[in-house]
Parts: C-alpha cells; structure tokens; sequence
C-alpha cells in the first residue's frame, strides 16, 4: 500500500484529488496540508510514501523542504498550468514527478506508483517541451527590466524604479529583444512568459 499525503492549498481540489485517488487499488491517502509549512510535520505523522503537491502551494517550497527534513517521502508536483521552465527547475531539484493537474486520474494514480518506486514520472508532453524549452538567456538585471515593462512602465519609469539611467534601460530592452528574437518589448514579455522565465 503507497501511502500518500496531498498538499493542496484549494479546499475543492484537495478533496476531488482524495477522492480519485481512493478509488485506486493500492493508493491510501493518509494525510492532507494545505500550506507548505503543514507538508513536513503530516509526512512524518502519517509515515507518507509520496506527496502529491500542489506547485502553488502557499509557502516555501514543499518539495523542498520534504527532501531536506523527510526524505523517504517522494515528491509529484501538479500543475494547473504548467510550463517549460517550471518542469525543469522541479526535476532539477527534489521532486521525481511533475504533472498538470487535467492528467486523467489514471495517469495521477500510474505517476503516484512511479515515484513511489523512484521513478521519474513526467507526462510526455510537458517533457517534451521541457527538454525544448531554451535555457534562459537573460540577465538577472534583464529580467527586472523586462518585469517592469511587462506592467507597462515606459523607459523613464523603469529608470526611476530600478536606479538606472534612461539610456542603460534602453540598451538592457534592446539586448532583451535581441537574445529572445522578440519584435518588441510586448514579445519580449509574451516570450519570456511562455519560456516561464517571468
């Protein structure tokens, strides 16, 4: 029996996710958190095989902080709306699984068993893409120009906000534009957003 602790900060999906997995011969929910700093104290209470996470669970991240404090319990995360670079950066650090949360439930309940076993379980769409997907080529002083300008902020505002000259903000938009091949600075965001670099 693979026992299992979901960590959902939204009350509806936590107990639609219990339900399904119910249903699963050889599954058994034994614990629920709703908050990151609930998931290490329920694994070790319940003696949890794998946490199925939510990836915008409220708090530092569980995964995190699972395999720092409780390492026999092995992460899948799940995603409302997955990217690219978020699946890289979870498979790079503690979690074995990464899923989006509109998987079928037998895909979930066949992911559960993988990482349980140690397995990678990654839905072959998102790896694929993940693998595609470019490392980010910006600058952390790029990302922050370009965060200001996805919310609108013209050159002189992004200047003031970020103590820079007028002229330094041009250059670092006009290196954005080059290293992400946008048109503009509204491609640049829409590229970066994608990539999941913002």
């Amino acid at each position: 029996m693979i026992r299992i602790l979901i960590a959902e900060h939204l009350p509806l999906v936590r107990r639609g996710l219990l339900v399904t997995l119910a249903a699963e011969p050889g599954l058994r929910v034994v614990a629920e958190a709703g908050h990151a700093r609930e998931v290490v104290s329920a694994a070790r209470a319940a003696e949890a095989d794998v946490a199925v996470v939510d990836l915008d669970l409220p708090g530092e991240p569980a995964a995190g902080l699972l395999a720092a404090h409780v390492p026999r319990c092995r992460v899948l995360l799940l995603s409302a709306a997955p990217n690219p670079a978020q699946v890289r950066e979870a498979l790079a650090g503690a979690a074995l699984g990464f899923m989006s949360l509109c998987v079928p439930p037998e895909r979930l309940a066949d992911g559960i068993r993988q990482v349980a076993a140690g397995q990678r379980a990654i839905e072959a769409e998102l790896a694929v893409a993940a693998l595609q997907c470019a490392t980010n080529p910006l600058t952390r002083r790029e990302l922050d120009v370009l965060r200001a300008a996805a919310g609108g902020a013209r050159s002189t505002e992004i200047a003031d906000e970020l103590f820079l000259s007028v002229g330094t903000v041009r250059n670092h938009l006009s290196r954005i534009m080059c290293k992400t091949g946008a048109r503009n600075r509204l491609d640049a965001v829409r590229i970066a957003s994608d990539s999941g670099w913002l």
